[in-house]
This record gives C-alpha cells, structure tokens and sequence, in this order.
C-alpha cells in the first residue's frame, strides 16, 4: 500500500529528527522537508520588501500556503515512484481543517493509490523553546522574542478524527526512543 506519511506539530517538537529516523527505518521512501522551500521563501520576503518574519501578516498572506502547495505537489509527484513519502512540515492548521484532510484524502491520494497517515509529534511546551534555542535558526528569531505572543498563537493540543493518526511522545529521550520502536511497527504493518 503507498503512503503519504505527514509528520506534523509545531514548530520545534523534534519534526525533523523524528521524520529522519522514520524514512530511514523504512526499506525505501522519499523524505520531503517543508524546510528546503525556505530559501525561496526568504526571497519572496526581500523582494515583497518585507522583513524576514515567519510569523508575520506578510508570510501569512503572500508564503504561508504557497509552501505546503509545493511541498504537496512534490508529494504527490514523488507517490508516482515510490510507495511511501514522508512530508516534514508542521500542518497544524491543515491537519485541524476536515475539508483540507478529506480533499487529500479523498481527491489526491485516491487517485494515487495512497493511504494517509499523520504522526503527531507531541512535546511540551518547556521543551520545544528549549530546542528552539539551542537550534539558533534565523527563523526562529521573533519567535523567541515575542515567546508569549508566538506560543499563544500555537496549538499543542492532538488533532481529532483523524483515520491513521500516530501519536508520538517527544517528551523526554525515553519517551522518544520508545516512540521511535512502535512507529516503525506501526508504519510497517499498516495494510
């Protein structure tokens, strides 16, 4: 069975460790990083004369959505020679919209032959400034100083009905190692 596998929550729960050690736990898969569209991004900011601010009124309006289009287009492209495609990109919004989930569901992967699967990495709050920090990523910058106003704009809460959801513990480096283990079995036997 293909499988368009969405690893999503937000920023800094440890997506990207995560969805590395999933694809490379599988025999074959294509990973896909929402991350590598950033390079254009920041161009669109310099030539929209914007300042470089991933949460601001101009990413939500002029990026924001244009990045998950491409990185589904890519998705869906890629689901034409290889079974499983992992996708690395937060979706918080996506995976909380049932009209974007069913059009995926229904009218794209459908017509690949797919299944979707959502892995939601959970982590603490404490947790993810912590790695936010410590990653020291330009794009993280307002988000670390503007903390209370960016985290009240987050939801860490599961998303609900959702058919195939994967619930994965980013706590703590037991609770990961753990997670790691039953995704693979889970990933595996999804029939």
């Amino acid at each position: 069975m293909k499988k368009l596998v969405l690893v999503t929550s937000p920023p800094a729960c440890g997506k990207t460790f995560v969805t590395k050690k999933l694809a490379k736990a599988m025999k074959n898969c294509v990973y896909l990083d929402k991350d590598s569209l950033i390079v254009l991004s920041k161009q669109i900011f310099k030539v929209g004369h914007a300042e470089y601010n991933r949460s601001s009124d101009f990413f939500e309006s002029e990026i924001r959505d244009y990045e998950y289009d491409c990185i589904m287009e890519i998705a869906m492209e890629a689901l034409e020679y290889n079974d499983t495609v992992f996708i690395n990109a937060p979706f918080t919004r996506e995976v909380r919209t049932k009209g974007y989930m069913k059009n995926l569901r229904r009218e794209l992967l459908r017509k690949k032959g797919a299944e979707l699967v959502v892995v939601w990495v959970k982590c603490d709050v404490e947790v993810c400034k912590a790695r936010m920090i410590k990653r020291n990523s330009d794009r993280d910058t307002w988000k670390l100083a503007h903390w209370d106003e960016y985290i009240a704009g987050q939801d860490f809460s599961l998303p609900e009905g959702i058919k195939n959801l994967f619930v994965f513990d980013n706590s703590s480096e037991d609770k990961l190692w753990d997670s790691i283990h039953k995704a693979e079995e889970y990933l595996n036997n999804l029939k």
